[in-house]
């Protein structure tokens, strides 16, 4: 890349030094051969159970024997010829043992710089870090580094991004952080146990099996079906439990910090200004503690859920840090009562309120669900109404987001939808108009 010189010359930029990962990489990639063996092992069981038995033992150790340095070479191999270096606008990774493969990462497009230590990787001291660029749909990432030297990576990278010079930027370090929220391991148990989901999973496996037996008279059938029900009903659970254990909620600079995991380790980033839609979700069996979810929708991230399970006021306070100056409306306006002939029972559940900076449509009676919309994400703003609405005088008005989700108000007075429609469309161009920049470390670090 060159530059133009104070005299109108052109400069060639400095060559930057590459660098490698951590050292233990290899004996992760070593695994790929093994994988591909698995893999057509899996693919066709009979026919690997043939070649099986016409192996003998002399046969099996002089696989393993060639088998292992194979293996080996590969890791290294492949760990040798991936390198990655950090220039005055980018980040270059390089990799690929037979195809060459190299991501140019423009620092400016980098939304978020998240680090997750699986379980082994905690006890080898490594970590990886997944970069999430604007209109990508797949992370890029660095799988390992050393813990310490990912931090300090993802702090330059975030300062770069936001506009620090080189120097300055490795000099900044990561930002301190203010912690807003941390859910008890118990609060987190109980909630999980009074969620539908899983007391759906679980009725299927104690209904299932009774029924399947009564029908076939098969211990075989009943087993190959009730134990994966059964199954899957505690997956679900415990699986959610261990990925949201600790989960911790923390204002920075840089954003929102998200720190969870019992097993794997996981050091998420909200970036500032790029959510699209927040989500207040309250349960049938939570109401009774006052508990929410709080679920995000952010413009090209995997980033999904802000809060697990928390008091309401206490969620509301997280999602004010998430849309400064927006508040959480208390009681959305209900759709007009000649909406039952449409919805029966259920058009109760829909409501909406328009606020100074966002537009909030609730919906559902038993599980209810707050999507708030800032006005400068709206992308566009459409009214549908089919010809059984269009009897009863409602319509419905959706409202596009750049995370390619739409929020809808349903069941809407036809001339309040329409007025709605035009007030929508020239909120949003206000508020894009006065929206501040998406950019990291704009504000002051907050205070300890």
């Amino acid at each position: 890349m060159t530059a133009p010189g104070a005299a109108g010359e052109v400069r060639q930029e400095e060559p930057v030094p590459e660098r490698r990962l951590h050292p233990v990489t290899p004996f992760r990639r070593a695994w790929a051969p093994v994988a591909v063996l698995a893999g057509w092992a899996v693919h066709d069981p009979n026919q690997t159970q043939q070649q099986l038995t016409r192996l003998t033992t002399t046969m099996l150790l002089a696989g393993l024997a060639v088998l292992v340095p194979a293996a080996s070479l590969y890791g290294f191999l492949s760990w040798w010829f991936t390198h990655f270096a950090v220039t005055g606008t980018e980040l270059r990774i390089r990799t690929g043992l037979v195809f060459r493969r190299t991501a140019h990462i423009r620092l400016e497009r980098i939304q978020a710089v998240d680090v997750t230590q699986p379980l082994l990787a905690r006890v080898a001291g490594v970590a990886k870090l997944r970069i999430d660029v604007v209109g990508a749909d797949k992370k890029d990432e660095l799988a390992f580094l050393g813990e310490d030297e990912a931090r300090a990576l993802r702090a330059e990278l975030l300062a770069r991004a936001a506009g620090f010079a080189p120097e300055a930027a490795r000099e900044v370090g990561e930002a301190p952080a203010r912690e807003l929220l941390r859910v008890p391991p118990r609060e987190l148990a109980i909630s999980l146990a009074l969620t539908g989901a899983t007391w759906g999973s679980l009725a299927a496996a104690l209904v299932v099996p009774p029924v399947l037996w009564l029908a076939t008279n098969s211990v075989w059938t009943v087993l190959a079906t009730g134990l994966p029900l059964l199954g899957a009903a505690g997956a679900s659970s415990a699986g959610r439990f261990v990925g949201e254990y600790d989960w911790t909620v923390a204002e920075s600079p840089d954003g929102l910090r998200i720190d969870h995991g019992l097993l794997d380790r996981t050091h998420e980033t909200v970036p500032p200004g790029r959510v699209q839609t927040v989500r207040i979700v309250e349960p049938l069996l939570w109401r009774r503690h006052g508990w929410v979810r709080v679920e995000l929708d952010v413009a090209g991230s995997s980033n999904s859920v802000l809060v697990p399970v928390a008091p309401r006021a206490i969620a509301e306070s997280v999602v004010a840090r998430v849309l400064p100056g927006a508040t959480v409306p208390s009681a959305p306006v209900r759709p007009p009562r000649r909406a039952g002939w449409c919805v029966p029972v259920w058009w109760r559940g829909h409501g909406i309120a328009v606020t100074d900076t966002a537009f909030a449509a609730r919906h559902g009676l038993l599980r209810r669900s707050l999507a708030l919309v800032p006005h400068a994400k709206v992308q566009s703003v459409r009214l549908t109404q089919g010809p059984w609405e269009r009897l009863w005088r409602v319509a419905d008005v959706h409202v596009d987001t750049g995370a390619d989700k739409t929020v809808t108000a349903r069941l809407r007075d036809a001339e309040e939808a329409a007025a709605l429609l035009r007030g929508q469309a020239e909120r949003s161009r206000t508020g894009r108009r006065h929206a501040g920049p998406d950019r990291w470390m704009t504000s002051a670090p907050p205070e300890s």
